[in-house]
């Protein structure tokens, strides 16, 4: 039996696979203050409905595989532990300074000021020492001095060390004698060391890295050893892994040790499901994955079968927040989940989000103290949501303070009815959704009208066969599991490892050797890593890439390498092809007869953790499909009569016409009128909008 967790802002996903395939999913709230106590309330939950004691449940569970939040929301709301910055004498204001200048800001409006570093220039301290960039020691290290700074580092009560120093990435010996000096002088306080967790020719962004990593070092330990002990008193025996921004799993003891891997890990899962789900039903090679939860809407795309990276990766607004400077699965997220909240501002004009009232205290229907307008309180107005089955019937909303709200904060403001302001609502929330999806679709020479829909988390349903009408997407998919879609992609993930090494070559002057034994250190890794970690019994997977430009660029692409050494004049010259082929790709041209410079090298080791494919949801326990009519509201149609029907027990290939309502214990799907949808036989919701 294996658990896939998924922690997000407003509910908490459980999926339970048993031993013969079948799934089980449960959802608990998102307690804010102790994110464990969530995660233990949805087993509660699974114990209760299976007839179990925890301790029983547990005990026969192999495998835990948990996503969390907690990491990102911890930069957010710059709740980390107190950092020291440890740089090279003389650059001090790498986190000051970044990339360029003030991109992100207006150009010529001074009163916006830098963003705020990562760490304060109050904790940031130089070092005595210098490398070159060919790595030779131009100024000694000064020991001495360093220990004078690490005693002002225990007098300021630090509770992180990040250390990055001028070309540690040409050789590392330096920041390594610094490692040994911390172990020694303060024993008690985690450090990170730049060339180790981010071998990056970026200065930024291997400092940013560096600082983000061990920031996050204490609470981290701190929440994964609590919840694993936790869960281990209760009777968990089994492995516990845990999830990544890279689409992957690893042990949690060392995600611990390397706490970056986890920003942003729980969006990462969502491509990976929707990869499958695409491919499964439709076999589409192209898909949009839109994953709606309570406080955000995640957007993603697949692209011929790949789910695409991104070093991009900033924590709070692009160029004003922080980078990881990490590779991480592209997601793109905006504030506009079920729990994000409706407002008016001075000019009349309406706005979705950011702000979200979570799971406390909720949308007003939830009946927890929520007085504001939330995109969840207007669909129970439109009639999309039954106020006596939400959650199964586990919570039940209030109507009377749902419409409260909305006619208080949306429609006397705009001077619309209940259902006009209502529908106004969930319009605005699908256009900034629109507006996302277009960003990583058109603006990236994706026409959507090629690409499938699959719509996944608990709001998925509300408004998915609009956006793809909009769209022109030919098809929507909900998966019988898409209501903890990123749950689900846990499931089926692989137990991954990424490692990485400057070397740089030239594609005219191409050094064989030198890269052969870059590469020969990388795949040993890579296997060094499977055999300790990975499943033996299962075949692993190596892939290579390359971070190439021309010469004179600023920056590099990445060139997937076919072949795990490079042996030929033959192999030299279809990597430059290939490097070719990969700018044309990104930016419509290319210039064969300019230098190729080859810079990073990397590789990654991919382990299944199943053989077989996920399972399908538990069917309900008998009943008829379709339970009821229910009137319900479209601002183009206005009121009309709906079928109800109860997702579990719909008959399997048989069409759908709209408007319609399938709902489930988790999720709620509106099928607009003159659209039309069926129940596939693997137990998907395919629409045609």
């Amino acid at each position: 039996m294996r658990f896939a967790i998924d922690a997000g802002g407003t509910f908490t996903d459980l999926i339970i696979e048993a031993d013969d395939g079948r799934l089980r999913m449960y959802k608990a709230p998102t307690t804010p203050k102790d994110p464990a106590q969530g995660v233990l309330a949805a087993i509660r939950l699974a114990a209760v409905n299976l007839d179990l004691e925890i301790s029983a449940l547990l005990a026969r569970v192999d495998l835990i595989i948990h996503g969390t939040t907690i990491a990102t929301n911890a930069v957010l709301t710059q709740n980390t532990a107190r950092t020291a910055f440890l740089t090279t004498k003389g650059h001090p204001v790498v986190l000051v300074l970044r990339e360029a200048g003030r991109l992100g800001i207006p150009a010529f409006d001074f009163s916006v000021p830098y963003p705020e570093p990562y760490v304060p220039r109050a904790l940031t301290f130089e070092v005595p020492e210098r490398i070159g960039a060919d790595g030779e020691v131009v100024v000694a290290l000064d020991e001495d001095a360093v220990i004078d700074l690490l005693g002002k580092l225990a007098e300021a009560r630090v509770e992180a060390v990040a250390v990055c120093l001028l070309w540690s990435i040409a050789n590392a010996t330096h920041e390594e004698r610094v490692g040994r000096l911390l172990d020694r002088h303060l024993p008690h306080v985690p450090y990170t060391l730049s060339h180790e967790i981010n071998p990056s020719l970026r200065e930024y962004r291997r400092a940013s890295s560096a600082c983000i990593d061990a920031s996050l070092k204490p609470l981290m330990n701190a929440y994964l050893g609590g919840l694993a002990g936790r869960v281990r008193e209760a009777g968990f025996g089994g492995r516990f892994l845990t999830v990544t921004s890279q689409g992957g799993v690893m042990e949690a003891a060392e995600l611990a040790r390397a706490p970056i891997h986890s920003i942003k890990s729980g969006p990462a899962m969502a491509p990976v499901a929707g990869r499958h789900y695409a491919a499964l039903e439709v076999d589409a090679a192209t898909a949009i994955i839109a994953d709606t939860g309570g406080t955000s809407y995640d957007v993603s795309v697949v692209r011929r079968g790949r789910i695409p990276w991104t070093r991009e990766t900033w924590i709070g607004e692009p160029h004003r927040g922080h980078m990881t400077g990490f590779p991480s699965v592209d997601v793109r997220s905006i504030g506009a989940g079920g729990g994000s909240l409706a407002w008016v501002d001075d000019g009349g004009l309406l706005h979705i989000g950011p702000e979200s009232a979570g799971s406390v205290p909720g949308p007003a229907c939830y009946g927890q103290g929520g007085t504001r307008p939330a995109v969840t309180d207007a669909a129970l107005a439109l009639g999309y949501l039954d106020p006596a089955f939400f959650l199964g019937g586990h919570m039940r909303l209030d109507a009377a303070a749902a419409k409260s709200a909305l006619e208080r904060g949306v429609g006397q403001p705009l001077g619309l009815d209940l259902e006009s302001a209502a529908a106004a609502v969930l319009n605005v929330a699908t256009e900034s959704m629109i507006a996302a999806i277009e960003e990583i679709t058109i603006n990236q020479g994706i026409d959507p009208r090629r690409a499938v829909l699959v719509g996944g988390g608990g709001a998925a349903g509300l408004n998915s066969v609009a956006i793809a009408r909009r769209l022109g997407c030919p098809r929507v998919i909900i998966p019988d599991v898409g209501a903890a879609l990123s749950a689900a992609g846990a499931l089926i993930s692989e137990l991954t490892s990424d490692y990485a090494a400057l070397f740089l070559t030239t594609g005219s002057d191409f050094d064989r050797d030198g890269t052969n034994l870059v590469l020969a250190e990388l795949a040993r890794k890579c296997h060094a890593f499977a055999d300790q970690l990975g499943t033996r019994h299962l075949p692993r997977v190596l892939e290579f890439s390359v971070e190439a430009r021309y010469a004179h660029q600023t920056w590099e692409i990445e060139v997937p390498l076919r072949l795990e050494r490079i042996a030929s004049q033959d192999d030299i010259a279809r990597l430059l092809k290939d490097f070719h082929a990969t700018h044309r790709e990104l930016y419509a041209m290319d210039d064969p007869d300019t230098e190729v410079e080859f810079l990073s090298w990397r590789a990654r080791v991919r382990c299944p953790l199943r053989e077989a494919d996920i399972g399908s949801a538990v069917e309900a326990a008998g009943g008829p499909a379709t339970i009821a009519t229910r009137q319900i509201y479209f601002l183009d149609r206005g009121t009309v009569e709906a079928k109800v029907l109860r997702f579990e027990t719909m008959e399997r290939n048989v069409a759908l016409e709209g408007p319609a309502i399938v709902e489930s214990s988790f999720t709620t799907v509106v099928i607009d009128p003159s659209a039309s949808a069926h129940r596939t036989s693997s137990g998907s919701l395919v629409i045609k909008p």
